[in-house]
Formats: C-alpha cells, structure tokens, sequence
C-alpha cells in the first residue's frame, strides 16, 4: 500500500488512508458519542455484568423498593426511600471513580442532577398531606393565595 500523501500541515489519513483535512470545528452530523467521564466498568471485565455496575444496581433496586412502598401505599417512606437513592447516587458518583452506566453526563453535571432531584422528592414527601412532617411558611402562603383566588 502506498503511502498517503499529505496536502497540508492539518491534513490526516483516514481510514482508508486518504488524505483528509481535519478541522477543529464539530461536524455538522454526529456519528457517535464520547463516553463520560466515569463511563468505566465498576468492577473488572472478568467479573460478571451484574458485578460490573454495582452503583446502578444499588441505586436503581433501591429506588425499586421505593416504588413498591409506594404502590403498598406507605407513600412517604418510599419517596423517602427513592430520594435517598438519588442523592446516594450523587454520593457514589463524587466517591467512586468508575461507575459504570450511573454516569451519564460530566461528574459535576451527573452530581448536581442527582442531588437536585433528590433533595426535592425528599422535601416534597416530607411536606406530602395529610399531617406534613415539614412546613414551609410561603410555600404555604403561596398555595393558599392560589387556590382562594381560583375559587373567586
């Protein structure tokens, strides 16, 4: 095979050892995707996939048992129970370097996601109706100004 013949300083072959220009700029189609950031295996290849990505398993069987509860009608415990999954999937995905398929954007994007979500479930079961374990005043004051000025 011969070899490729360069036309400028930012040409490279390509596969099949043209000579192409490459650009710094994105392309205007997408043909695939970069892994994230912890898109590593969570355990080594030897180990059997369910081994390989433990947080996710963690993470999504807790939240499992969470909607379980739910549907078993001890409504507040288990979104207790799925907020909490969240925001240990914030925690695992700060601490563990590899992750699996638990990262899905950047580690600060996937952290921040995570411990957003999490922190409302957990607020809004805490202040679910009937006898709210929390009380936020204008959150209060602000539902009740809408639904007095609704009903006329």
């Amino acid at each position: 095979m011969p070899e490729p013949t360069v036309v400028d300083p930012v040409s490279a072959p390509d596969a099949e050892g043209r000579p192409r220009r490459t650009t710094r700029r994105f392309p205007l189609f997408t043909r695939d995707t970069a892994r994230p950031e912890g898109g590593g295996r969570a355990a080594s290849g030897d180990a059997p996939a369910p081994v390989r990505q433990w947080p996710i398993l963690v993470v999504l069987g807790t939240v499992g048992i969470g909607l379980l509860m739910t549907a078993l009608d001890v409504f507040r415990y288990g979104l207790l129970l799925i907020g909490a999954a969240l925001l240990a999937g914030a925690v695992l995905r700060w601490v563990v370097p590899d992750v699996g398929m638990l990262a899905v954007r950047s580690r600060f994007t996937d952290m921040v996601t995570y411990t957003v979500l999490g922190t409302a479930i957990v607020l809004l079961a805490m202040m679910a109706q009937p006898r709210p374990w929390l009380t936020i005043p204008f959150l209060d004051d602000t539902l009740h100004y809408t639904i007095s000025s609704q009903g006329g």
